[in-house]
């Protein structure tokens, strides 16, 4: 295999001049465990892990550590036995160029995933699918955004799932502050994944996904681990200095440990050299991004050639949302690298029509009164627990 070497005069600069400041500033030993670190702990600690690597064989080394790392830690490792997701596809509605569905299905024997499938209105396929994690909102996926970003994909010729987090929504088997929240949320994650290449009318090589704040998170570990994801776009949540500060992202050690030591840039870098899109803004923990992670991620992918692969967009005029302008950027980055149609979402201005949408409440509910979540479902985190251990053997 041939040997590239990381383009240490890009990043090093940047990153040395950053590192000086905060040395300056009194930056002291790095408190590792913790889920926020202050930026000048982010930038060290980050520095430091520049250096344990310099060719694309130490990156992937690093990579194989870091991964083991995080699935051991995530109490991932074995991963769980593959049940039957025995779905349940209900409430078809046609909207203009889009169909929407209710959905359910078992990620764990008695534990169910709840979300809403977006289809095209027309065509046949095969479809590329997109995974659309939400971030800490109660109603999350029935957010105007997360129901707008998902039928406008679904117009532009994706089949898409939008799920509940774990302990949100419908999600209610588990409170959200379980200790086990993060294992479930990635093992949901995994079989959304197998959900989506269930499906006869879906490209199973053609999958993304894409998220914000803990979505985001979602999205760059769902990357990491599954080589299934072929374009990702995690949205205002890859930091140097926060990991998240919730069970459902730093609530295991699975950036620290006796054996690895990592954050979530790198954690994200671990998708190289497929295509990934950052997107950041200039009010919360990703307002650095265009010089600190950004810069980091792509000497990853120029260590594969694939410098061009990884792009960012930094809003430093904005907030901490999915808003219009974050979604069109990832939009055309969809579009680029899964081959969707772009002339069916925009209009003669070139501006991304989003006016077609329905925005749903109860009609997109999966359980309610007339449909009940089976009775054969798992009452509580503690039967969750046991379902997880029995699926892995334990």
């Amino acid at each position: 295999m041939k040997t590239h070497r990381s383009p240490r005069a890009v990043v090093a600069p940047g990153l040395a001049i950053l590192l000086a400041s905060a040395l300056a500033a009194g930056a002291a030993t790095l408190p590792y465990n913790e889920p926020r670190l202050t930026e000048a702990q982010g930038l060290e600690q980050l520095a430091g892990f520049a250096k344990t690597w310099h060719t694309r064989e130490e990156w992937e080394a690093r990579g194989r550590n870091i991964r083991a790392g995080i699935l051991r830690e995530a109490h991932l490792d074995p991963l769980p036995a593959r049940n039957p997701l025995r779905p349940i596809i209900r409430g078809r509605q046609e909207r203009p160029g889009y169909i929407i569905e209710n959905v359910a299905f078992e990620s764990l024997p008695g534990f169910y995933v709840t979300g809403n499938l977006y289809r095209p209105a027309a065509g046949s396929g095969p479809f590329p699918g997109v995974l659309c994690p939400h971030g800490h909102y109660q109603r999350g996926r029935l957010l105007p955004y997360t129901q707008t970003r998902c039928a406008v994909l679904a117009r532009m010729g994706a089949v898409v799932f939008a799920y509940d987090m774990v302990g949100f929504g419908e999600s209610t088997q588990v409170l959200h502050s379980d200790k086990q929240v993060l294992t479930l949320q990635i093992w949901d994650s995994m079989r959304a994944l197998d959900f989506l290449q269930s499906l006869p009318e879906v490209d199973g090589a053609k999958i993304g996904c894409t998220g914000e704040s803990g979505g985001g998170t979602q999205t760059f570990l769902l990357g990491a681990l599954d080589p299934r994801v072929a374009v990702s776009v995690p949205v205002v949540q890859v930091s140097a200095h926060f990991f998240g500060g919730c069970n459902c992202e730093s609530g295991l050690p699975i950036h620290h440990s006796d054996r690895h030591d990592t954050d979530n840039v790198e954690i994200a870098s671990l998708f190289a050299p497929k295509p990934q899109l950052v997107i950041s803004d200039g009010a919360d923990w990703t307002k650095n991004t265009p010089k600190v992670e950004y810069p980091y991620m792509q000497s990853v992918y120029a260590a594969y050639g694939a410098r061009d692969r990884v792009q960012s967009i930094h809003l430093a005029g904005e907030v901490h949302d999915y808003g219009p302008s974050k979604r069109a950027g990832m939009y055309r980055f969809m579009a680029q690298h899964l081959g969707l149609k772009l002339d069916k979402v925009l209009k003669a201005d070139g501006q991304f029509d989003e006016s077609n949408t329905t925005l749903e409440e109860k009609t997109i509910e999966v359980f309610n009164a007339e449909h009940p979540r089976p009775a054969e479902a798992l009452a509580d985190g503690p039967a969750v627990a046991k379902a997880l251990a029995a699926a892995q053997g334990r």
